[in-house]
């Protein structure tokens, strides 16, 4: 089967030369008094509400829009003078498993007014989803969530595999390491953790900021006003008295499973793929068994009674997924929890299996869709995780695309709300995150049959060809406005527009601690640019003119940073009491848009931070030394990881996107005199192709 492919004062400007300055306590990257850009150029994308596109409009239009607007406006004073006021916020999340409060609890981080409405009493208690792939666990240390996870999960770190036939009795055929070294990766293994201990994680972390789960609340329908820059009317049923509630908001994210409700609200976003026939069954509880391979990820096949899955779990509990190929034919309810052991003790045999006890039984059938739209036509509603895309669970992965779906939605619907976006940056979300879904849901078919198949060779090879794909590593974006290839290619290393960053180690300059530079800088919901030389003071006179360059008052870096500064002071992060350790104001002393890192390979006794230009000695926490190969993961420099090879006298500039991908990369020969101010002009470049100052900033 194949698819289709926190201050209020205002910032003071931009210091470029000048001693070492003291630690500010505000941004102080550009003023906001600085002229609006150029206009975008014939055919760019409209700004998004409540921003307005930078040409002004006329009086007739005006006054258009005032007449279309009115009922609106009418209908919305009704709404807020109700006895009860309907709840207005930026983003309204439907669904509050792992997809909807991952998205919830990074606009909740970042300072946007976000509700989540669940249909359920309470969090996931026990069953459903189970594994995060390496990805998803460097996803998790971004945030700095990983702890908890990894203290209460099981690793696992191999394959085994078994086969049964008429002649033969079970019998195990051979091992595989689940992520051998070629993917590079820091955290080479599966971890099984519960999907209610995922969700408790996210609750916490949003109450922290003041955000609660409406639960009992469930989903019944929105409506859009006439107005493009009106909210939208969300409607929902409150608790066994069926409450009428309602919800003005910005954006709204469907992230409420398979039967989606907001999918069904969107025009033409009609669910497309086809179910299999075999139906499996799903056994949670700890073991009585004398089973060998228990505590690895093992395949067990049976010619005559089907396949077994089975992956260890936290608190001493296994994961039993059964194939019911031989059941009966008629009413699934028949395939029963007493059936289903039954049919995992035939296929285990001569190996004994008991339960102490069953935490949680279910049986699914297989299926492989795809929704149509991951979006409306106004890029106002979208869809994540299960409500856009649905496969079986044996690859571990549901949990995993789920929640990178609201890691990719999420930034861009923080800008979007900050008015900072172009349309193009949202309807990136589709573009991008539906390819993934394909690929997902096209590796998922070949990987269900060959699982039912206990082909153990044939599932081994099909494993090791997808095994970046399933890491989520191999998630990649083709060329877009965010992820931008030049014309004459550049792309000589692992780090490639579209691809996450590779891992590396580097040494942080500030305080000599080793450090693993994709993960050192907090996720802020900025962008950071990467400056990578052999030789910083060879290099001089490039990251001057640079510098002061992006800091002129015609700089769109300069006046995006300004704009952004305006709306984080009005809008600003919320704190967490462990900021007091993670201290993030060290990433915004330059911009809340944009954190600049330094990377070189020099001795630390041949530099100073007095020698960097101002803007990177106010970034001095994001100073790097590229010293020790030996600690990396591959065994090599930063540089040449990331670059493949740099000159002695070039400057490479890494742009990297809020969610850990490669934006572009660019190279320029230090020697030649104007060479600072054309990365300049190459770095606003990039970003003018989807983001843009607000009317209100830029006037």
């Amino acid at each position: 089967m194949v698819f289709e492919t926190p201050s209020n004062d205002l910032p003071s400007g931009l210091k470029t030369e000048g001693p070492l300055q003291p630690p500010r306590q505000t941004p102080f990257f550009l003023s906001p008094s600085v002229p609006p850009p150029s206009q975008p150029p014939s055919g760019s994308p409209a700004a998004m509400a409540p921003a307005a596109v930078l040409e002004k409009p006329t009086e007739d239009q005006i006054s258009e829009d005032r007449m279309e607007t009115a009922e609106c406006v009418d209908r919305l004073s009704l709404l807020r003078s109700m006895p009860e006021a309907a709840i207005e916020c930026q983003v309204c999340v439907v669904g509050a498993g792992p997809a909807g409060l991952m998205l919830a609890t990074n606009l909740g981080r970042w300072g946007i007014k976000v509700e989540v409405v669940d249909d359920r009493a309470d969090q996931t208690p026990v069953g459903r989803a189970d594994g995060l792939q390496p990805k998803t666990i460097e996803t998790f240390r971004q945030m700095r969530l990983a702890d908890p996870l990894l203290q209460r999960g099981v690793r696992v770190y191999d394959i085994a595999f078994w086969r049964s036939t008429p002649e033969e009795p079970l019998h195990r055929l051979g091992r595989e390491v689940h992520y051998p070294p070629v993917i590079d990766v820091l955290d080479p293994y599966i971890l099984l953790v519960h999907q209610g201990m995922v969700e408790a994680l996210f609750i916490e972390d949003l109450k922290k900021r003041g955000v609660e789960v409406r639960r009992n609340h469930a989903f019944d329908s929105y409506s859009v006003c006439d107005s493009k820059g009106g909210p939208l009317q969300v409607n929902c049923r409150a608790n066994v008295t069926q409450d009428r509630k309602t919800l003005l908001t910005q954006y709204l994210v469907g992230c409420d499973g398979a039967h989606s409700k907001v999918r069904k609200s969107i025009p033409d976003a009609k669910p497309v793929g086809m179910s299999q026939s075999s139906v499996w069954g799903v056994l949670d509880g700890e073991l009585q068994t004398d089973f060998p391979d228990i505590w690895s990820k093992t395949l067990v096949y049976s010619q005559e009674h089907g396949s077994i899955l089975i992956i260890p779990r936290e608190r001493n509990m296994t994961r039993f997924y059964i194939e019911l190929k031989a059941g009966p034919k008629g009413d699934r309810n028949q395939l029963g929890q007493e059936f289903v052991m039954q049919r995992a003790k035939e296929i285990m045999a001569p190996f004994e299996v008991g339960w102490k006890y069953i935490e949680w039984f279910g049986r699914y059938q297989i299926g492989q869709r795809v929704a149509s739209r991951f979006c409306d036509n106004h890029l106002r509603a979208f869809l994540a995780g299960d409500a856009s895309h649905t496969h079986s669970p044996k690859a571990a992965q549901g949990m995993n695309t789920s929640m990178h779906d609201a890691w990719n939605l999420a930034w861009k619907l923080n800008l979007a709300s900050r008015g900072l976006a172009k349309q193009t940056l949202l309807a990136s979300y589709e573009e991008e995150r539906r390819k993934i879904a394909l690929d997902l849901v096209n590796f998922d078919y070949e990987h269900a049959n060959q699982i039912a198949g206990g082909d153990a060779v044939a599932l081994a090879e099909n494993f090791k060809t997808n095994v970046r794909f399933i890491s989520g590593i191999g998630a990649e974006y083709g060329e877009n406005a965010i992820n931008m290839v030049e014309a004459h290619s550049w792309v000589m290393g692992e780090a490639k527009p579209g691809c996450l960053l590779p891992p590396a180690k580097v040494t942080r300059y500030l305080d000599s601690n080793p450090v693993d530079i994709q993960l050192d800088i907090p996720m802020l919901g900025q962008f950071r640019i990467y400056l990578l030389m052999w030789d910083v003071h060879q290099s001089r006179i490039f990251l001057e003119t640079f510098c002061q360059a992006i800091a002129s008052p015609d700089a769109l870096v300069n006046q995006l940073s300004a704009a952004a500064s305006v709306s984080y002071a009005k809008q600003p992060r919320v704190p967490a009491p462990e900021d007091i350790y993670l201290r993030p104001e060290r990433y915004t002393a330059v911009s809340h848009l944009f954190t600049f890192g330094l990377i070189t390979t020099m001795p630390k006794s041949e530099i100073e931070v007095s020698d960097l230009p101002a803007l990177l000695q106010d970034s001095k926490w994001t100073f790097y030394l590229d010293d020790i190969p030996e600690q990396d993961t591959r065994g090599t420099l930063c540089t040449n990881k990331w670059l493949g090879s740099l000159g002695p006298g070039e400057v490479a500039i890494v742009n990297v996107r809020p969610d850990g991908y490669v934006g572009s990369i660019g190279r320029w020969d230090s020697s030649i005199d104007d060479a600072g101010e054309e990365a300049a002009k190459w770095l606003d470049t990039y970003y003018d192709r989807f983001l843009q100052v607000p009317v209100a900033a830029a006037s």
